[in-house]
């Protein structure tokens, strides 16, 4: 009986994939005794070029399984055998039910429902007069995850089990990007890590065995903001472009103005210079002023110019909005400005005070630091972040003097922005800032 099993076996190995000396093994979506149908798929297999699907030449039982994820294979290697069950004689018949006959024997072992459902397996059994009663646990049927090469590769990059995810929303269920996407992002809502398959968890540790401690709640803010945060980690390609802006003259202009106002008259930050300069330049790169749509397929760009400002408060960082910047002169903002922070602080912020922006500016420069790469705040594509100024020395063509340089660092969504646009974009930032008198062009 082996040899008549060993006849009715199919090999299914790996193909010509274009003379590709090593291929990784990324999934195998199979398991010893499954029932699979022709053109299922049996394992993902990866090149350094692409991502591709092994599908079975051949509907049948799996025998045996000769590869696991991780390992290197090339042409020819093989990859399982199995038990057709397209057949048409007695013998034949018997190997198949030979082969199923254990299955059967261990789920009637485990007292669980069963479901009264016919096999292909089975409808070649009978035909042959042959019966076989294969009852199925309902565990045995978990779905494997209909998807292409290229979203299985998308959900491995973001740390995903494809497998856990839910039906798809493609054809016949097929998953889609969006699909997962929408998966990551209910569960960052949720607080809940990924997959534990996916991301391995922080292991948990008692650290009072090392010294005393003291356990302290986050705040609510902290806790939404590290959510939101970890949405955007996970759903932005970001890049971070730093530059250096000479405000020598911006801050002299800016204390002649302060030595002028009165004793109990708003003084103006060298933020609110940032603001205009920022302004100007999203008004000459409109991608910048834009949103990416839901499904990818649009950029949504915006004829109003409000600017968010990371504010850092008690209870957690808070972004207010200053609207329609572009039409209110310094000392207006000053003290819009100033009336958002203030409520910021008094944790009187209103849900419409910090919504509707379409870029954001992360301040450093009242503490310190030189450079840090700021996380886009979305659905805005771009966050400008700023350090603190210092006098350096700049050679001016024939010597070297004293200049005040500003850090700035620009983080993009790099599906919208490309790297010479973002480069463009801190070009007109800088020149802004560093002649003031070009904001009235």
């Amino acid at each position: 009986m082996t040899d008549k099993k060993m006849a009715n076996l199919i090999e299914i190995k790996v193909p010509d994939v274009g003379n590709v000396p090593s291929i990784d093994v990324v999934e195998v979506l199979i398991s010893i005794g499954e029932l699979i149908v022709l053109d299922q798929t049996v394992a993902t297999l990866e090149t350094d070029k692409a991502t591709m699907e092994l599908p079975s030449p051949v509907q049948g039982r799996i025998q045996q399984i000769f590869i696991k994820a991780g390992d290197k294979v090339q042409e020819g290697t093989l990859v399982a055998t199995v038990v057709p069950t397209e057949i048409d004689n007695a013998p034949q018949t018997t190997v198949v039910a030979e082969v199923l006959a254990p299955v059967t024997e261990q789920v009637q072992a485990v007292n669980t429902p069963s479901l009264a459902i016919s096999s292909p397996a089975q409808q070649s059994v009978n035909s042959n007069q042959h019966s076989v009663s294969v009852p199925i646990d309902a565990a045995t049927m978990t779905r494997k995850a209909h998807a292409s090469p290229a979203v299985r590769l998308f959900a491995r990059e973001l740390g995903v089990d494809i497998n856990t995810v839910s039906l798809g929303s493609g054809r016949k269920g097929r998953l889609l990007k969006e699909d997962i996407k929408e998966w990551v992002k209910k569960i960052m809502l949720d607080g809940k890590p990924v997959s534990a398959a996916a991301i391995p968890a922080i292991p948990v540790i008692d650290f009072s065995v090392f010294g005393e401690i003291e356990a302290k709640s986050l705040s609510k803010i902290k806790k939404l903001t590290g959510q939101n945060l970890t949405r955007v980690w996970l759903n932005l390609p970001m890049v971070t472009y730093h530059d250096e802006a000479d405000i020598t003259d911006l801050e002299a202009f800016r204390s002649t103005l302060n030595a002028e106002k009165g004793k109990d008259e708003l003084k103006l930050t060298g933020l609110l210079f940032i603001i205009k300069a920022l302004v100007a330049a999203m008004q000459q790169f409109p991608s910048f002023n834009a949103s990416l749509s839901s499904d990818g397929e649009q950029l949504l760009l915006k004829k109003y110019f409000n600017i968010g400002i990371a504010v850092d408060t008690p209870n957690g960082l808070v972004v207010p909005v200053l609207r329609d910047v572009n039409n209110k002169s310094i000392n207006q903002l000053a003290l819009e400005l100033a009336e958002k922070s203030t409520k910021a602080r008094q944790g009187k912020l209103l849900p419409a005070d910090m919504q509707g922006g379409c870029m954001t500016i992360s301040s450093l420069g009242g503490i310190g630091g030189t450079a840090f790469t700021p996380i886009v705040n979305a659905p805005e594509v771009a966050i400008l972040g700023v350090t603190r100024a210092k006098m350096q020395p700049v050679w001016n063509g024939s010597e070297f003097v004293p200049r005040l340089m500003l850090p700035l660092d620009l983080t993009y969504d790099h599906r919208v922005i490309d790297g010479a646009e973002g480069a463009r974009f801190m070009s007109v930032v800088i020149q802004n800032l560093s002649d003031i008198r070009r904001l009235l062009l």
